[in-house]
């Protein structure tokens, strides 16, 4: 099982936004976050309670990563050249469970998290079962053919609540998927507005 899977939609509800855009998002019938105190939850937030926010969004939005896990990765995008926000996004977003879920081979982060971990998925003809692995451009990224009838494959594919992304070559006939190109922050559908400044000013102040 994948880290938190039955209580995935509590991120949604806790953020109070439909952070990806599904249909069966409780925050479709109600903003508030969860618990008996959540309706209360809608004090104006301080400079680090909108930056911790911002931060807790991006996270949660890709399988809700390990606090360890997002600052390594943070880390390294303000190593590397350029800006800091955009680098973490590419970087995130190449992440092999961001790719597969982008391609539309699985419906959500933690079923992509879960399809990687079991070996259902290709890298230039090799498998790898590590959801952290990180594609390059022109990678190809195949289902195993073995797995390309299951039916958490075949319903995701029918999927219209998302669009596959330009940087993304996608064959849902081969099931293969071309990373093309690392992608900025405008680039990358997401359902609500991203903000990696407001965590390029939180991890600058703790």
């Amino acid at each position: 099982m994948t880290k938190r899977t039955s209580a995935k939609y509590k991120i949604d509800r806790r953020m109070g936004e439909n952070i990806w855009g599904r249909a069966k998002s409780p925050v479709n019938k109600r903003e508030y976050g969860p618990g008996q105190h959540g309706q209360r939850r809608k004090n104006k937030l301080s400079d680090f309670g909108t930056q911790l926010r911002a931060k807790q969004k991006l996270k949660g939005y890709y399988g809700d990563l390990t606090e360890k896990q997002f600052r390594r990765i943070y880390a390294e995008a303000e190593r590397v050249k350029g800006d800091t926000g955009e680098n973490l996004i590419g970087l995130l977003e190449r992440r092999l469970d961001a790719v597969v879920y982008r391609a539309k081979f699985v419906a959500t982060i933690w079923a992509a998290r879960q399809f990687v971990n079991h070996g259902h998925i290709e890298v230039n003809g090799q498998r790898v079962n590590i959801a952290s692995y990180r594609v390059k451009e022109g990678d190809v990224i195949a289902i195993r053919e073995r797995s390309r009838q299951l039916a958490i494959v075949l319903e995701a594919v029918g999927l219209t609540e998302r669009d596959v992304p330009d940087y993304l070559e996608v064959d849902h006939n081969k099931m293969t998927a071309t990373f093309v190109r690392t992608p900025a922050l405008g680039d990358v559908p997401y359902a609500v507005v991203m903000e990696p400044n407001l965590v390029v000013e939180y991890y600058a102040k703790n």
